[in-house]
């Protein structure tokens, strides 16, 4: 009898080998947690303990990689458990020229990394985890707000294309950083590869040749997820990004499962609405992971939902998610 590990049956999907069942796996953020690195290592070693996932997804604030910039924020109760951001570090076109890349070893960027390592020190080798990593642009946006954000990039290009850069370096020191607490990958969070907020050639100019440089940094692990947000997305000019898996709403835009297979080298992520978990019950749920095996023939699929889940999510649809891929 074949031995399945948890990395074992998530290699086998991603080369679109048969499994001795269809790998899962949920994450969600972590408010108030996710300022603290012993309590957000605890909060995901819980996470794990609780539902016995197939990857685990270490979720910080999407201001983990920027307060040290200045950025204020809060979390005033979200369902996804984000928080709002009360004070931006871009007021005008030349706060972008003055960003000086962060030390991963000082500030909030050491808290994370010293979650990562507790994860780490708690799952030991036998659970593949995954550090996020917020795009560039994506961190451009929180600096300055969206709008804002877009203003400078059209009016001000070379002072934005600094502070790119900047975000860029810091990100690639901030990986490098984590590669030493264990990780198997990264998720890569692409927030901008839709319409009608980016035309394509913004895209190809502001977002793909910062996203391949980081995605090239992690070459030499083996389990990098690209999450490509939202409802009307560029699907086409992020499939081919090089990544085991690509995670994306295929509940919430006209690309399905089976369509985006057929695009993309390695695997899939998601399967599931993280709205039709968030019900009463979980009857629509399992409904929606039952035809997503139907759709993929139970190949090439982590099993999921194609963003967070919301905090407050039944746990028995949580549980009954995670049971299901056990049925088969």
């Amino acid at each position: 009898m074949t031995d399945w590990s948890k990395r074992k049956r998530l290699e086998a999907a991603i080369a679109g080998e048969p499994t001795d069942r269809t790998p899962v796996a949920l994450w969600r953020h972590w408010p108030g947690d996710d300022q603290d690195a012993e309590a957000l290592a605890a909060a995901h070693l819980k996470w794990q303990q609780d539902y016995d996932w197939d990857l685990l997804k270490v979720g910080p604030a999407s201001s983990f990689a920027i307060t040290d910039w200045g950025v204020e924020d809060r979390w005033v109760g979200s369902l996804e458990g984000t928080r709002e951001y009360t004070r931006r570090a871009i007021a005008r076109p030349s706060d972008w020229t003055e960003l000086k890349p962060l030390d991963p070893a000082k500030g909030m960027l050491a808290v994370q990394i010293e979650a990562l390592r507790l994860v780490g020190a708690g799952v030991g080798d036998s659970v593949p985890f995954i550090a996020t990593i917020f795009s560039p642009l994506s961190q451009a946006k929180n600096l300055a707000g969206e709008a804002q954000m877009l203003a400078y990039m059209r009016r001000d290009p070379d002072a934005f294309r600094q502070g790119m850069e900047t975000m860029t370096e810091t990100t690639l020191r901030y990986i490098e950083a984590a590669k030493a607490t264990g990780i198997s990958g990264i998720f890569y969070a692409v927030q901008h590869a839709r319409y009608p907020l980016l035309s394509r050639e913004e895209f190809k100019t502001w977002a793909r040749p910062y996203d391949l440089r980081i995605l090239e940094s992690v070459s030499d692990l083996w389990c990098n997820m690209v999450h490509v947000h939202s409802a009307d997305i560029m699907f086409d000019l992020t499939a081919d990004y090089p990544a085991q898996f690509i995670n994306w709403h295929d509940r919430e835009t006209d690309v399905r499962l089976a369509d985006g297979l057929k695009q993309i080298k390695g695997a899939a992520s998601g399967g599931v609405s993280r709205w039709s978990l968030h019900e009463e019950s979980p009857e629509k749920a399992l409904a929606e992971a039952e035809e997503a095996l139907m759709q993929t023939n139970g190949r090439r699929l982590l099993l999921g939902t194609g963003c967070v889940t919301m905090i407050t999510t039944p746990t028995r649809n949580i549980r009954a998610l995670r049971e299901s891929v056990t049925a088969h």
